[in-house]
Protein backbone atom coordinates (compact mmCIF):
# COMPACT_ATOMS: atom_id res chain seq x y z
CA UNK A 1 0.00 0.00 0.00
CA UNK A 2 0.97 3.39 -0.63
CA UNK A 3 1.19 6.41 1.67
CA UNK A 4 -2.11 8.18 0.84
CA UNK A 5 -4.18 5.05 0.91
CA UNK A 6 -1.95 4.64 4.73
CA UNK A 7 -3.06 8.29 5.30
CA UNK A 8 -6.69 7.70 4.36
CA UNK A 9 -6.82 4.37 6.57
CA UNK A 10 -5.84 6.03 9.26
CA UNK A 11 -7.82 9.14 9.06
CA UNK A 12 -10.83 7.42 8.26
CA UNK A 13 -10.50 5.25 11.82
CA UNK A 14 -10.01 8.04 13.77
CA UNK A 15 -13.07 10.03 12.40
CA UNK A 16 -14.84 7.17 13.18
CA UNK A 17 -14.07 6.40 16.19
CA UNK A 18 -14.37 9.95 16.84
CA UNK A 19 -17.94 10.16 15.92
CA UNK A 20 -19.03 7.36 17.46
CA UNK A 21 -17.58 8.03 21.24
CA UNK A 22 -18.29 11.70 21.20
CA UNK A 23 -20.88 12.06 18.00
CA UNK A 24 -18.68 14.65 16.55
CA UNK A 25 -15.14 15.25 14.48
CA UNK A 26 -12.51 17.15 16.11
CA UNK A 27 -11.11 19.73 14.06
CA UNK A 28 -7.54 18.27 14.60
CA UNK A 29 -8.72 15.08 12.43
CA UNK A 30 -9.97 16.92 9.10
CA UNK A 31 -6.76 19.59 9.68
CA UNK A 32 -4.55 17.23 9.87
CA UNK A 33 -6.00 15.04 6.88
CA UNK A 34 -6.45 18.07 4.59
CA UNK A 35 -2.74 18.66 5.75
CA UNK A 36 -1.41 15.30 5.30
CA UNK A 37 -3.11 15.58 1.04
CA UNK A 38 -1.77 18.73 0.48
CA UNK A 39 2.03 17.71 1.80
CA UNK A 40 1.80 14.27 -0.29
CA UNK A 41 0.43 15.39 -3.50
CA UNK A 42 2.95 17.89 -3.47
CA UNK A 43 5.91 15.85 -2.55
CA UNK A 44 4.71 13.48 -5.31
CA UNK A 45 3.92 15.85 -8.24
CA UNK A 46 5.18 19.12 -6.75
CA UNK A 47 3.13 22.55 -7.25
CA UNK A 48 0.48 20.52 -9.78
CA UNK A 49 0.08 18.06 -7.08
CA UNK A 50 -0.48 20.67 -4.28
CA UNK A 51 -2.85 22.32 -6.54
CA UNK A 52 -4.54 18.86 -7.14
CA UNK A 53 -5.00 18.15 -3.47
CA UNK A 54 -6.14 21.67 -3.00
CA UNK A 55 -9.17 21.70 -5.05
CA UNK A 56 -10.27 18.49 -4.14
CA UNK A 57 -10.04 19.61 -0.69
CA UNK A 58 -12.35 22.49 -1.85
CA UNK A 59 -14.51 20.81 -3.94
CA UNK A 60 -15.08 18.11 -0.70
CA UNK A 61 -16.17 20.78 1.13
CA UNK A 62 -18.58 21.91 -1.23
CA UNK A 63 -20.44 18.96 -2.27
CA UNK A 64 -22.01 19.17 0.61
CA UNK A 65 -22.40 22.62 1.78
CA UNK A 66 -25.92 22.73 0.67
CA UNK A 67 -26.37 19.91 2.97
CA UNK A 68 -25.05 21.44 6.37
CA UNK A 69 -26.33 24.64 5.45
CA UNK A 70 -29.83 23.06 5.58
CA UNK A 71 -29.14 21.07 8.80
CA UNK A 72 -28.59 17.85 7.15
CA UNK A 73 -24.90 17.04 8.41
CA UNK A 74 -22.59 18.64 10.80
CA UNK A 75 -19.72 20.82 10.53
CA UNK A 76 -17.20 17.83 11.19
CA UNK A 77 -18.70 16.06 8.02
CA UNK A 78 -18.44 18.47 6.15
CA UNK A 79 -14.55 18.89 6.87
CA UNK A 80 -13.95 15.53 6.60
CA UNK A 81 -14.83 15.60 3.34
CA UNK A 82 -12.59 18.31 2.78
CA UNK A 83 -10.13 16.25 4.19
CA UNK A 84 -10.84 13.13 1.90
CA UNK A 85 -10.76 15.21 -0.92
CA UNK A 86 -7.34 16.43 -0.39
CA UNK A 87 -6.33 13.02 -0.38
CA UNK A 88 -8.62 11.78 -3.34
CA UNK A 89 -8.24 14.87 -5.75
CA UNK A 90 -10.91 16.42 -7.88
CA UNK A 91 -11.94 13.08 -10.00
CA UNK A 92 -12.12 11.08 -6.68
CA UNK A 93 -13.90 12.89 -4.15
CA UNK A 94 -16.98 12.73 -6.89
CA UNK A 95 -17.29 9.70 -7.24
CA UNK A 96 -16.80 9.26 -3.55
CA UNK A 97 -19.31 11.82 -2.73
CA UNK A 98 -21.88 9.52 -4.50
CA UNK A 99 -20.90 6.53 -2.62
CA UNK A 100 -21.07 8.70 0.50
CA UNK A 101 -24.57 9.63 -0.24
CA UNK A 102 -25.78 5.69 -1.25
CA UNK A 103 -24.17 4.46 1.76
CA UNK A 104 -25.47 7.21 4.15
CA UNK A 105 -28.86 6.70 2.96
CA UNK A 106 -29.08 3.29 3.41
CA UNK A 107 -27.33 3.72 6.93
CA UNK A 108 -30.27 5.99 7.79
CA UNK A 109 -33.00 3.74 5.92
CA UNK A 110 -31.62 0.84 8.24
CA UNK A 111 -31.24 3.21 11.39
CA UNK A 112 -35.19 4.79 10.61
CA UNK A 113 -36.30 1.32 9.98
CA UNK A 114 -34.77 -0.05 13.90
CA UNK A 115 -35.79 3.07 15.34
CA UNK A 116 -38.10 4.96 14.35
CA UNK A 117 -37.76 8.45 16.64
CA UNK A 118 -33.87 8.12 16.13
CA UNK A 119 -33.62 11.77 13.90
CA UNK A 120 -29.82 11.87 13.73
CA UNK A 121 -27.10 9.43 12.27
CA UNK A 122 -22.99 9.60 12.73
CA UNK A 123 -22.27 10.43 9.51
CA UNK A 124 -18.57 9.53 9.53
CA UNK A 125 -18.77 5.55 8.59
CA UNK A 126 -21.06 6.84 5.50
CA UNK A 127 -18.18 9.31 4.67
CA UNK A 128 -14.88 6.67 5.17
CA UNK A 129 -16.71 3.96 3.61
CA UNK A 130 -17.72 6.10 0.20
CA UNK A 131 -14.31 7.55 0.60
CA UNK A 132 -12.41 3.72 0.71
CA UNK A 133 -14.78 2.45 -1.85
CA UNK A 134 -13.63 5.17 -4.15
CA UNK A 135 -10.01 5.25 -3.69
CA UNK A 136 -9.82 1.56 -3.95
CA UNK A 137 -11.94 1.38 -6.99
CA UNK A 138 -10.30 4.19 -8.92
CA UNK A 139 -6.47 2.30 -8.85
Amino acid sequence: MDTLTWMAIVLGCAAVIDDLRRRAISNWISVTGIAAGLVEHAIRRGIHGLGVAAAGAAIGFSIFLIVYLVGGMGAGDLKLMAAFGGLLGPAGIGTAALLVALIGGLIAGGSLLLNPRKRAIPYAPAIVAGSWLAMWGGR
